[in-house]
């Protein structure tokens, strides 16, 4: 499994990358086949609060998933894409295991 992060317009610390990659690797215990993580961080330009924006495109053999997030720091939004993929590989490992 591989984790590409990219970031738009500004560059990512350390300390950053290693919480998502922390964060994202321990999705494996739900769904063991997934490929590749995408991640891509963005700031609006809105004077919102809530201004972080994480995308994550998860690449599983013969699918892939996007989730989207929002929030006031980029590990908030990383955390909240956790939480949403971890719903979806469950869903999805779950449907394939009823095909058996």
């Amino acid at each position: 499994m591989k984790v590409n992060i990219q970031a738009v317009n500004f560059n990512v610390d350390r300390k950053l990358v290693d919480f998502i990659n922390e964060r994202l690797t321990k999705l494996e215990k739900y769904y063991d086949k997934i490929v590749t993580f995408d991640v891509f961080l963005k700031l609006d330009n809105s004077n919102e609060k809530e201004n972080k924006c994480v995308d994550v495109k998860v690449l599983v053999p013969g699918d892939e998933m996007i989730v989207k997030k929002t929030a006031k720091t980029f590990e908030e939004a990383v955390d909240l894409c956790k939480e949403s993929l971890e719903r979806l590989l469950l869903k999805r490992k779950e449907k394939i295991n009823s095909h058996l």
